[in-house]
């Protein structure tokens, strides 16, 4: 089984280079990186270029330019791209456990997608974090919420992964899916823009395709890094959006990865 790493990102190179480092440190590496930046400056490209010299496993850069929050039209163009069987979709501040690529691999299960944990840094373990170059704290460390999510124990997660189709914790910082179980829905919904709930209405389609969920807990750990929110306040058009998917048990989403991918099948036959 293949796997491609997306890690998205937008104009902050200095978590995403320990994020790369953290990669870097993986047991068990992907078979290959996929930069999904949202409209970055230039000074991320050159990160990334330099981190292509580096790495044993490809790492490509995939950028569209910046016009606001655009995370599933960037994660569609990165999965379009993408060679591996196996997806792992994260964000570009989220530090990563040496064994969690070897984790995804060995929880990936046909007819499921993983959903992973992450624990959270509070301001000034984000600050010792980026002064320090840390890429994993001690479970032990102060100002961490969530806390349980840096102990990693195999066997308690096996006990602990049930398959379900909650509705409940859909984040898309840590996941796993299959690559042919994101084509069949159309991969994310480009209606949604701005903030939030992307990932829920996406699980939404993988779940009325019959795919379900499992947990992965006390394994795949990452720790995020504090930033302030981009959270909207008040009423988000996102939210009715997978409302509808809901009510209506849509299977796939109109403008989706499928423009993407005949975008590179162009380029194929120009090239």
């Amino acid at each position: 089984m293949r796997l491609s790493l997306v890690v998205t990102t937008y104009n902050w190179k200095e978590a995403l280079d320990l994020v790369l480092e953290s990669v870097a440190r993986q047991v068990e590496p992907p078979d290959e990186v996929l930069i999904a930046d949202d409209g970055s400056r230039a000074d991320t490209a050159e990160l990334v270029s330099a981190w292509t010299r580096r790495l044993p496993f490809p790492l490509r850069h995939v950028w569209q330019e910046d016009r606001g929050f655009r995370v599933g039209r960037i994660r569609n163009r990165a999965i379009a791209a993408a060679s591996g069987d196996y997806v792992v979709l994260v964000d570009g501040d989220m530090l990563l456990h040496p064994c969690f690529v070897a984790d995804h691999r060995a929880a990936a299960r046909p007819g499921y997608w993983a959903q992973g944990v992450r624990a959270l840094s509070g301001p000034d373990t984000a600050r010792r974090i980026l002064t320090e170059r840390l890429t994993w704290v001690s479970l032990f460390s102060s100002d961490i919420t969530r806390r349980r999510h840096l102990w990693r124990s195999r066997m308690l997660g096996r006990l602990l992964s049930r398959p379900h189709t909650g509705e409940r914790s859909i984040r898309s910082c840590n996941q796993g899916l299959w690559r042919t179980d994101l084509l069949r829905v159309n991969g994310f919904n480009e209606r949604m823009s701005g903030w939030g709930y992307e990932d829920g209405e996406l699980a939404s389609r993988l779940y009325h395709c019959g795919i379900r969920r499992r947990d992965l807990r006390f394994q795949a750990l990452a720790l995020h890094i504090h930033h302030p929110t981009r959270r909207r306040e008040g009423r988000n058009p996102n939210f009715e959006l997978m409302q509808e998917t809901r009510r209506l048990r849509l299977t796939r989403c109109e403008s989706g990865i499928d423009q993407h991918l005949a975008e590179l099948a162009r380029e194929a036959c120009h090239g």
